[in-house]
């Protein structure tokens, strides 16, 4: 996928990661709001975010397998 096709919104309690800057199309979304511990969400086939512990923005290279599946199904 072009990388031109992401897009963000910043809203009050995450960073939202968007496919085509369209908001039914989530990729992840970043909880970083919080003092003590960080989060990605990723999202299932049913649209069901679940939220991963992180420790910085380098976290999110562990679940990279995931991010894609997330990805792949934005796409579809």
């Amino acid at each position: 996928m072009k990388p031109e096709r992401i897009a963000h919104r910043d809203q009050k309690s995450y960073f939202a990661v968007l496919l085509d800057d369209d908001n039914r199309k989530p990729i992840a979304r970043l909880w970083f709001n919080g003092k003590k511990q960080k989060y990605l969400g990723l999202f299932d086939d049913d649209e069901v975010e679940t939220k991963h512990a992180i420790e910085s923005l380098d976290g999110i290279d562990e679940h990279a397998e995931a991010v894609r599946g997330a990805v792949a199904r934005s796409v579809a």
